[in-house]
C-alpha cells in the first residue's frame, strides 16, 4: 500500500521499547470504549515510544495515501476558526485535530500479525462494555430515554456509537475470518443486546448498515438474512425497544422534527457564511440567530448531522476536502481488500466506516472523540497489517 513517506530503512530491534511500546498499544486500545481520560493519558506516552522507535531505526513517520486528506481537512478547520467569531474558542475546540495523529501511530506500530490482535482486543473489550451495558439496563434501571445504558463512558449516543463500531469489527472476523471466530460468534449476541437497549436509533441504522455491507462483500443472498434477524429482535425486545424502532418513522416524533428544523437552520448557517462557516464551536453562539420556528429545542450543541455540521461550523471547501478524505479512505479499504492480504480487517473497516457515514446523517459522531478515536483505529488497521512485521518479518495470513 503508497505511503506518503519512504522508509529510510529496515528496522531494528530493541526489546526494551519494543515491549513497552506493544504494552501501551494494547492499553491505549483497551481504553478507547471505557474511559476518555485513560485514552488522553495513554496516547501521549504510546506517541513518544513510537516517535523514540523511528529515530532509532532511522524512520520517517509514515501514514496510508488517505492521510494527507485528512491534514487537509484539519488545515481547513484552522482556517474556520481564524475566521470565527471567537478565534480563541475555535482554536481551543480545534485540539480535537491532534486526533488524527492515531493514524501514522497505528500505521507504524501497529503493523504486520499486530494488527490482528489489535482487532482481537477491541472485540474483547467491546463484549466487556456490551455485558456491563446489560447489566445497567437489567440491574441499574438504564431502561428508559431518560436513563439509558452507557456503559462506561460519559453519554449513551458515545456508548451506542463504539458499540456500533465493534459490530463492525466482530461481524467482519465472523464473515471473513479463517480462524478465531468462536469469540467473536460468543461476543456479537451482547453487543447486538447491548445496542438495541441503548435505545439509539442512528447507531442501530449504522450497525444494520455495516452487517448488510458485509453482508454483499460476502455474498448478496446473504442479506436475506437481515429481516428475519430484525424480526426476531422485534419479537423479543422489551416495550421500549420495539416503541422507539417505530418512532424512526413517526414525523410528529419531537426529535424527528427538532433533526428536520436543524437541517433547515444549517443551510440557513451555510447561505451567510458559505466559505468558512460559522467557526469550530461557534453553532451554539449562533443557534438563536439561525433558529428554525418550526425547532422543537431552543439550542443544540450540534446539527446532528456530519456533512450539514462541517459545511456550517467549518465551510463548503471544508466538506468538499471531508468527503475527498472519506472517497480516499474508503477507495484504499477496497484495494486491501481485493488485494486479500488482510481482507477480515479491511472489510472491518469498511463496514465501520459506512456505519459512521450512515450514523452521522443523524448524529455528530465524527465530532465524538471517543468514537474518533476508536474509528481512526479501526479504518487504519488494515493499512497496518499489510506493512512487514517488524517482531516476525512476515505480513498476516
Amino acid at each position: 500500500m503508497k505511503a506518503t513517506s519512504i522508509e529510510l530503512h529496515d528496522t531494528r530491534a530493541a526489546p526494551a521499547l519494543d515491549r513497552v511500546t506493544a504494552v501501551l498499544l494494547v492499553a491505549f486500545v483497551a481504553s478507547l470504549p471505557v474511559s476518555i481520560a485513560a485514552a488522553n493519558i495513554l496516547l501521549p506516552p504510546l506517541v513518544i515510544c513510537w516517535l523514540g522507535g523511528l529515530y532509532r531505526d532511522g524512520e520517517r513517520p509514515a501514514a496510508p495515501a488517505f492521510f494527507p486528506f485528512l491534514v487537509a481537512y484539519a488545515a481547513m478547520t484552522l482556517l474556520s476558526a481564524a475566521f470565527s467569531p471567537d478565534p480563541v474558542a475555535s482554536f481551543v475546540d480545534s485540539r480535537q485535530l491532534l486526533l488524527f495523529v492515531i493514524v501514522p501511530l497505528i500505521y507504524g506500530v501497529a503493523r504486520g500479525q499486530r494488527a490482528s490482535m489489535v482487532a482481537d482486543v477491541i472485540i474483547t473489550v467491546g463484549g466487556v462494555i456490551a455485558a456491563y451495558g446489560i447489566i445497567q439496563y437489567g440491574m441499574l434501571h438504564f431502561d428508559s430515554l431518560g436513563q439509558r445504558p452507557r456503559g462506561t463512558l460519559g453519554h449513551y449516543m458515545t456508548y451506542s456509537g463504539a458499540l456500533m463500531l465493534v459490530i463492525a469489527v466482530a461481524g467482519s472476523r465472523l464473515v471473513f475470518g479463517s480462524r478465531d471466530r468462536i469469540w467473536s460468534a460468543l461476543v456479537m449476541p451482547a453487543l447486538v443486546v447491548a445496542l438495541a437497549l441503548t435505545l439509539t436509533r442512528s447507531a442501530w441504522v449504522g450497525a444494520c448498515v455495516a452487517v448488510g455491507l458485509l453482508f454483499i462483500l460476502k455474498d448478496f443472498r446473504l442479506l436475506g438474512l437481515l429481516p428475519v434477524v430484525a424480526a426476531l429482535l422485534f419479537a423479543f425486545a422489551p416495550d421500549s425497544v420495539t416503541s422507539r424502532a417505530v418512532s424512526m418513522f413517526d414525523l410528529q416524533d419531537p426529535t424527528n422534527r427538532d433533526r428536520l428544523s436543524m437541517v433547515r437552520t444549517g443551510r440557513a448557517m451555510i447561505q451567510d457564511h458559505p466559505l468558512a462557516g460559522v467557526g469550530p464551536n461557534m453553532i451554539p453562539r449562533v443557534y438563536t440567530q439561525y433558529r428554525d420556528p418550526e425547532a422543537v429545542q431552543d439550542v443544540n450543541p450540534h446539527l446532528h448531522n456530519v456533512p450539514l455540521q462541517i459545511a456550517a461550523e467549518r465551510g463548503l471547501p471544508a466538506l468538499v476536502v471531508w468527503v475527498v478524505f472519506v472517497a480516499a479512505l474508503g477507495a484504499g479499504l477496497v484495494r486491501v481488500f481485493r488485494a486479500e492480504q488482510a481482507r477480515p480487517l479491511a472489510a472491518g473497516g469498511l463496514a465501520a466506516l459506512a456505519a459512521m457515514l450512515t450514523a452521522g446523517l443523524f448524529e455528530y459522531n465524527f465530532g465524538d472523540s471517543e468514537f474518533l478515536m476508536l474509528l481512526l483505529v479501526i479504518v487504519t488497521l488494515p493499512f497496518a497489517a499489510t506493512r512487514r512485521d517488524d517482531l516476525r518479518g512476515a505480513s498476516p495470513s
